[in-house]
């Protein structure tokens, strides 16, 4: 046998070490193409100044803040948001999966960390009589031995050269940070769905206060008709009229009355209670309509530090590029320091279990392991190249995700400004309204005092005035509502360390030039003359 000299066996193993080198190239990656790129925030400055004008607060003031729904002046609604933070179901389950996505990011992170085990294996062999071993060694059948193998350190590390691992690490912490937004965007939709539901709730209520006025009032004017009807100075037509007056009024109060209910019944439901909690709202207790709504000077730039979708749809972008980085990653060797081990080991007849002890903590007894290993990927059969054109998708899908959600966005914030101004004009009309009717009505009980007019007229502009403190309510509550879908629209209070005016991003961004240690020969280059294009296998 030939025996390699010192400068042969280096080059021998020189040789050994370059092979999977020569090889790689089956495992080459592919051209990544054009990316999907993120859009610039669009103009608003048709929309903004008007409102910024007329409905908002000074320039700069800020931002809805956290506890919005305290503008309201209302106890029982600040008691109500309370009891559904903490009870809520939907915002528990968003909490859960903000607590899994966290604990998937310490999964991810502990990838970046030495692992290291230690063990104590006691074992007990009985060797067959007729057995394999017996009939090696005859002396051996039948008989027991005791082992004992303890190794107080196992140490185990992957050498992260590529960054694979720090990737999927800050994949995972994007997951767990959308998963903050998402959870944020969660009790967004909860305590404006709440606020809504009572602010209808309480109109509902002072509206049913005024249809049992018109009740009175319609019962009064039936009472007067079938009275001038009885005397002669009134025909059957107006009695006929006034009942079918009394019969809508009545009819219109049953069915306020359903929506009121049904009002405390979907209050309970996001309150995580049942529906006896809210039988007793809406007793009297007054809600206060915000003078101003705060908005930013420099909208729509900064909605993406304050509204949680749009927060949750850039975050899971910037987790979609960490995996391509990943998936890059996979092409390159990795090394890793699988199993190193120290420990003692003794072996002992049953029969001799005694001198186990003394046997085990002797230094003949030591024993160790090291076990490094080099790994890479030759022909995977697409694999590598299906992961990586997988999460390229996965990213471009994430950024035109975060394209449709600011778009949304703007959208979301123009219509409520649009829509808490028509409903302020609209609200200012019918207190105006109001307030004419109100002089109509004093100067017709003036005249009915000197015996200008009847009784039923003054019913019917009493119920004329009823009906417009009606239509004013519907109005206080549009006017409400629109506020609530504003202040949900720039993010209810949420807030984060977003970088304006939009993200940039570098998914493509090269190893330092190690794509190109690779050879450049793949299997295409060797079937393509003999095999069409469209048909050529996709071979790693």
């Amino acid at each position: 046998m030939i025996r390699p000299s010192s400068p042969q066996k280096w080059l021998f193993f020189a040789l050994v070490a370059a092979l999977p080198f020569l090889f790689s190239g089956c495992a080459s990656m592919t051209a990544g193409g054009e990316r999907a790129e993120f859009l610039d925030p669009p103009s608003m400055t048709s929309v903004v100044p008007q409102a910024n004008a007329q409905e908002a607060a000074e320039p700069g003031s800020g931002w809805p803040e956290d506890q919005w729904w305290r503008q309201f002046k209302s106890s029982d609604l600040d008691q109500i948001m309370e009891i559904a933070l903490k009870e809520n179901p939907g915002l528990k389950k968003a909490y859960a999966r903000l607590s899994e996505t966290d604990a998937a990011a310490q999964v991810e992170g502990a990838r970046l960390l030495p692992w290291l085990d230690s063990d104590n294996t006691f074992r007990q062999l009985r060797y067959a009589k007729h057995g394999v071993v017996a009939a090696y060694n005859p002396a051996l059948g039948g008989t027991e031995k005791t082992s004992d193998s303890f190794n107080p350190v196992s140490f185990r590390y992957e050498f992260d050269f590529w960054g694979k691992n720090r990737a999927a690490l800050d994949a995972a912490l994007g997951e767990a940070t959308a998963e903050e937004a998402e959870f944020a965007e969660a009790r967004l939709l909860l305590t404006t769905a709440i606020a809504r539901s009572y602010i209808r709730g309480a109109t509902f209520a002072r509206e049913l206060a005024l249809i049992r006025d018109m009740v009175k009032v319609r019962r009064e004017a039936l009472a007067v008709a079938q009275t001038r009807f009885h005397t002669g100075l009134g025909p059957a037509d107006a009695v006929v009229q006034a009942t079918v007056d009394l019969e809508n009024v009545v009819r219109l109060e049953a069915s306020t009355r359903a929506l009121l209910i049904m009002q405390q019944n979907l209050l309970a439901r996001l309150m995580g209670e049942g529906p006896d909690t809210t039988q007793n709202l809406f007793a009297g207790e007054r809600v206060s309509i915000p003078a101003r709504i705060s908005l930013p000077p420099r909208l729509p730039i900064e909605l993406l530090a304050h509204r949680p979708d749009l927060a949750a749809a850039m975050y899971r972008a910037e987790a979609s590029a960490k995996r391509i980085h990943v998936a890059k990653a996979q092409f390159l060797p990795s090394v890793d320091l699988t199993v190193a081990t120290a420990g003692l080991e003794a072996s002992v007849f049953t029969k001799n279990i005694a001198t186990l002890p003394g046997l085990l903590f002797r230094g003949s007894d030591l024993n160790y392991l090291v076990a490094p290993g080099f790994h890479l990927p030759l022909f995977e059969g697409g694999r590598l190249r299906g992961q990586l054109a997988a999460a390229r998708s996965q990213y471009d899908e994430a950024v035109e995700l975060y394209n449709e959600t600011l778009l949304h966005a703007v959208q979301d914030v123009a219509d409520s400004l649009t829509n808490w101004k028509q409903t302020r004009i609209i609200l200012k009309v019918h207190r105006d309204l109001l307030n004419s009717t109100r002089q109509a009505v004093r100067l017709t009980q003036e005249r009915q005092r000197t015996g200008l007019n009847d009784q039923q007229e003054i019913l019917t502009l009493q119920h004329g005035l009823l009906e417009q403190q009606f239509a004013l309510k519907a109005s206080e509550a549009d006017h409400f509502v629109a506020a609530i879908d504003l202040i949900q629209a720039l993010g209810g209070g949420y807030s984060n360390t977003v970088d304006f005016p939009r993200p940039h991003l570098a998914p493509e961004a090269p190893f330092s030039g190690l794509e190109a240690l690779a050879p450049a020969w793949t299997l295409d280059s060797v079937v393509s003359p003999l095999v069409p294009f469209h048909s050529k296998p996709n071979a790693e």
